[in-house]
């Protein structure tokens, strides 16, 4: 496909978005962003959601600022003129509903005439297929094959800047007929798993994600409603449960709890907006973890590392 060729995806909410020509100029959710420059689209500007400030959280961030791409402050504040002076093509933002998009108003992206892209990071997908549905529109974007997380499709992998141009990572021809290896970061993350997968069976050590919403306040997360955690208890991690009670997501008690579980580790969402553990047993493990890890297999790669790390030691 080609830039002056039609463009057409259909999101996770089923909306059917389609274009004259592959567009060249994407704005986005950060978390969206992120990813899609990990994938080699980068966006003209990325924004934030109702839990971000006027600065870019470094904990979101990903490959972003020292990409260079601005960020606009938070998407439901954003001034639907400030959007239009960037002449984005398309929108992408994320969805956990499959209904509605997360961190901006549906109705700015009408009244601009932009097609605006959801896509799903909720409990109903798994985190490969997460992975996958990004790689296809980072594909459809970059206007060449892009393999996705899964491992199929091509080898090159182009890079497209703000500007529109794109470059084919890789310095020689395909080889008719050969079986082509995965792309780095597709390796890395399969390597990765299997890291964590063995640290994992020789630890035992139990693991639980929170957020620090104060000195009185935690939530605590339920594995099987975050993908990525999902992920971690099928590769072999022993993720605790916060117990019954209110909250599908999270279950908000105080830090006494915590300590009642008795983790050895925490995953602690390490955005601005949650506060630090407090309080903990001494010897309890630390590890950040960002509830918006860019949907890339380089950047769950790393987390899976750190993790795997932390586990070993």
């Amino acid at each position: 496909m080609s830039g002056t060729e039609g463009w057409g995806f259909t999101d996770d909410r089923g909306a059917e978005l389609g274009a004259d020509r592959v567009p060249l100029r994407v704005a986005a959710y950060v978390r969206a962003g992120a990813a899609l420059l990990d994938l080699g689209v980068t966006p003209v500007a990325v924004y934030g959601s109702g839990h971000d400030g006027e600065e870019l959280d470094p904990a979101k961030a990903g490959g972003l600022r020292a990409a260079g791409v601005p960020y606009l402050g938070p998407g439901r504040a954003l001034d639907a003129e400030v959007l239009s002076e960037l002449r984005p093509d398309v929108i992408v933002d994320v969805t956990y509903d499959g209904k509605s998009p997360y961190a901006l108003d549906e109705a700015v992206a009408e009244r601009l005439g932009i097609p605006l892209v959801a896509l799903s990071v909720g409990s109903e997908l798994p985190l490969p297929a997460i992975l996958d549905r990004f790689a296809a529109l980072a594909a459809s974007l970059a206007a060449e094959p892009v393999r996705p997380a899964s491992g199929a499709g091509s080898a090159s992998e182009p890079v497209r800047s703000a500007s529109g141009a794109a470059s084919t990572a890789g310095s020689g021809p395909a080889v008719s007929g050969a079986e082509s290896a995965p792309p780095a970061p597709v390796a890395d993350l399969t390597a990765a798993e299997a890291l964590l997968r063995g640290v994992a069976a020789r630890s035992g050590v139990a693991v639980l994600a929170l957020s620090g919403a104060g000195a009185e306040q935690v939530h605590l997360a339920r594995p099987q409603a975050w993908p990525e955690l999902a992920r971690l208890a099928g590769l072999g991690v022993r993720l605790l449960d916060p117990g019954p009670g209110p909250g599908a997501n999270w279950l908000t008690g105080d830090w006494a709890r915590v300590a009642e579980l008795r983790p050895g580790l925490v995953l602690f969402d390490d955005r601005e907006h949650a506060t630090p553990p407090s309080g903990l047993p001494s010897g309890v493990r630390l590890v950040p973890w960002n509830p918006e890890t860019p949907p890339s297999p380089a950047a769950y790669a790393r987390f899976f590392r750190d993790l795997a790390e932390a586990l070993a030691a």
